[in-house]
């Protein structure tokens, strides 16, 4: 097999702030952190060439993820009771619309 896709999923740290713990559901085990999300997801890249390196070298099978989770947080506007749903759409498209 040419890739391997793999969903990753990064959380930040209760303790320490500015740190991004990651795991890979597929892989038990496979778990890495990041002082970024950038450090992060470079370091998981890193855990999980090795871990399946090691999977193949035992000959085990890699397991698949037919369709890995991709995932992303949204940032939306509060809303306050006095200010109409309306209002506050057309606001937040404005302000998302590009110079």
């Amino acid at each position: 097999m040419d890739h391997y896709h793999f969903t990753v999923l990064l959380e930040p740290d209760q303790d320490e702030p500015h740190r991004y713990n990651v795991r890979v559901p597929a892989l038990p085990g496979c778990l890495t952190y990041g002082e970024s999300i950038e450090d992060a997801l470079a370091h998981a890249r890193e855990a999980i060439t090795g871990y399946v390196a090691v999977m193949v070298e035992a000959g085990e099978s890699v397991p698949v993820e037919e369709h890995p989770i991709i995932a992303t947080t949204l940032v939306i506007p509060g809303m306050s009771a006095t200010r109409p749903l309306r209002e506050v759409a057309v606001s937040t498209a404005k302000s998302e619309r590009p110079a």
